[in-house]
């Protein structure tokens, strides 16, 4: 299995958005992990398509743009020239999560839906052909730092379970994404419950000292040492 490390910018230094974007893809992150929250589904006000448009020079890694907002289909587009690549939405947010699903492909990005702690997978079954990406929420959306629900890994081994009878089925890969208190120690245990894309927010940005243009080498290398164990 191919293991993607993407650090959330939520918990970067605002002030310097394009240099610690280019600092933890020179240290091996592989995707961008973009946190978009309205204030309304989610209780906090984050960052938008401009945002995006202008780390969008700073880096050729993917950027994944997580949409806490709600409603969802009006800000797709946006992003999508904005340079996302990835597109994940919460299904709660969608009055049509076929439809929005559709719409994101039709721009041009990969599409996939996000599960809140207390979210059933089941709104997965009738969409897994527009699906490219699952993501998993390990803690309740709103807010970096929080601690990883333990359940989560159950509920991880369900969906890896339902994306592997897919696959077996039609051949297609779908991938799954884990978000949420992932940090060293407890990586490879969510790796083994099956999740091969961990965004990393927190335990990344605040690892060394902000001098240190090369401080995030360390921290990204254990994390993909804990995964070699896997």
């Amino acid at each position: 299995m191919t293991f993607r490390i993407a650090p959330s910018i939520l918990s970067a230094d605002f002030a310097k958005l394009g240099e610690e974007v280019a600092n933890v893809i020179a240290s091996g992150a592989d995707w961008i992990h973009f946190d978009v929250m309205d204030n309304h589904y989610v209780p906090n006000l984050t960052i938008g398509p401009l945002v995006c448009e202008a780390i969008r020079p700073h880096t050729t890694a993917p950027i994944d743009v997580h949409l806490m907002v709600k409603p969802v289909d009006r800000i797709v587009p946006d992003f999508a020239k904005a340079g996302a690549n990835v597109i994940t939405f919460h299904p709660e947010a969608s009055e049509h999560v076929d439809r929005t699903l559709a719409l994101i492909r039709d721009h041009g990005c990969q599409a996939g839906l996000v599960f809140n702690p207390a979210t059933p997978l089941t709104w997965m079954d009738h969409v897994m052909d527009k699906l490219d990406v699952v993501l998993l929420m390990s803690v309740n959306p709103g807010y970096g730092g929080q601690s990883f629900i333990p359940g989560t890994l159950d509920k991880l081994r369900e969906a890896r379970a339902k994306i592997d009878a897919y696959a077996e089925r039609s051949g297609r890969k779908i991938l799954l994404e884990i978000d949420g208190g992932v940090k060293v120690g407890n990586i490879a245990e969510i790796a083994r419950a099956g999740a091969d894309t961990f965004v990393a927010g927190s335990a990344v940005f605040g690892a060394g000292k902000d001098s240190d243009p090369q401080r995030y080498n360390s921290v990204i290398g254990e994390l993909r040492g804990a995964l070699a164990g896997v």
